[in-house]
């Protein structure tokens, strides 16, 4: 990845993502995908449903985006796509086919597997992004876990979804969280996870922050029983926000042809068609999420 590009200033991280976002769109680079938003009540959660529109699905169809099976996507990036250097690990690029606006991807300069082990450097440049502007940060460990590539990335899109709603839909089941030894649960979330609160990580430098966020990621991973798992064994989700870090371990990416990826734990899901929005609204999406988590 090109080296020359300094380190964006504090501060200016936010208008960078936007100006992108309009640049790439406007020279053709960047390929939202149009959807209709619904939403799906369920078990105390307003799930934020999101339908890929007809239009959209035909123009996907009729110019679908064909490559090889060991095609890597950022080795290198698309200049187009570039949104900065975060870190001296890692880069900011925008996602190629977003569903959120402005949508960033973290990712390890140099290659990783999306199954391996997150570290010190990937908190480090995710909580930078964090700092810059408010957003929910998220990992899809591997395939089973949603993952659309096999290097390693994290992702950032800004909060809240919409103004209409909370921040995030899931946000209900994180206001009567139970904390045990300092590992937090939700009775409203009937299935495998773990929560830990970020409080003592804001004012932390960013090299600090990154040891004490991977000390609670290590905790979560032993709360729900992954700490001595094996990188393949490893399926998992990981949110985080400003204030808290969630992990879900996981048995399988899809649910009746719906795969679900860190954002369906935060309350937002993707459907191809209304045929797969009546089967979330037959089921409800709490049973997906319990269907691909343990």
């Amino acid at each position: 990845m090109p080296e020359s590009k300094q380190t964006f200033r504090p501060g200016t991280l936010w208008s960078a993502v936007v100006n992108r976002t309009r640049q790439a769109i406007e020279k053709g680079a960047l390929r939202p995908i149009a959807t209709e938003r619904e939403t799906v009540e369920d078990e105390g959660v307003a799930f934020d449903v999101r339908v890929v529109s007809a239009l959209a699905r035909k123009a996907y169809e009729a110019n679908p985006d064909v490559r090889p099976p060991d095609f890597d996507p950022f080795l290198p990036y698309e200049e187009e796509l570039f949104v900065a250097n975060i870190s001296k690990t890692h880069v900011g690029v925008l996602n190629k086919f977003p569903v959120v606006d402005n949508h960033l991807l973290i990712v390890t300069r140099a290659f990783e597997e999306q199954t391996s082990l997150l570290t010190p450097s990937d908190f480090q440049a995710f909580w930078v992004c964090l700092r810059e502007f408010e957003g929910l940060a998220f990992y899809n460990s591997g395939q089973v876990s949603g993952a659309s590539q096999r290097h390693k990335h994290l992702q950032v899109v800004p909060l809240p979804f919409f103004s209409d709603v909370p921040a995030i839909p899931i946000q209900p089941a994180l206001e009567n969280v139970i904390v045990t030894e300092g590992i937090g649960r939700s009775p409203m979330l009937p299935f495998d996870h773990a929560i830990a609160r970020l409080d003592d990580v804001g004012g932390l430098s960013f090299l600090n922050a990154g040891a004490r966020l991977l000390e609670k990621y290590a905790a979560l991973l032993d709360a729900v029983g992954l700490g001595s798992a094996s990188d393949e064994g490893r399926a998992y989700n990981m949110l985080a926000t400003r204030r808290w870090m969630m992990l879900v371990p996981r048995s399988r990416e899809r649910f009746h042809g719906i795969s679900v990826n860190a954002l369906g734990f935060a309350g937002e899901l993707l459907v191809m068609d209304r045929e797969q929005l009546e089967t979330l609204r037959r089921h409800g999406p709490m049973a997906a999420l319990i269907s691909v988590a343990i």
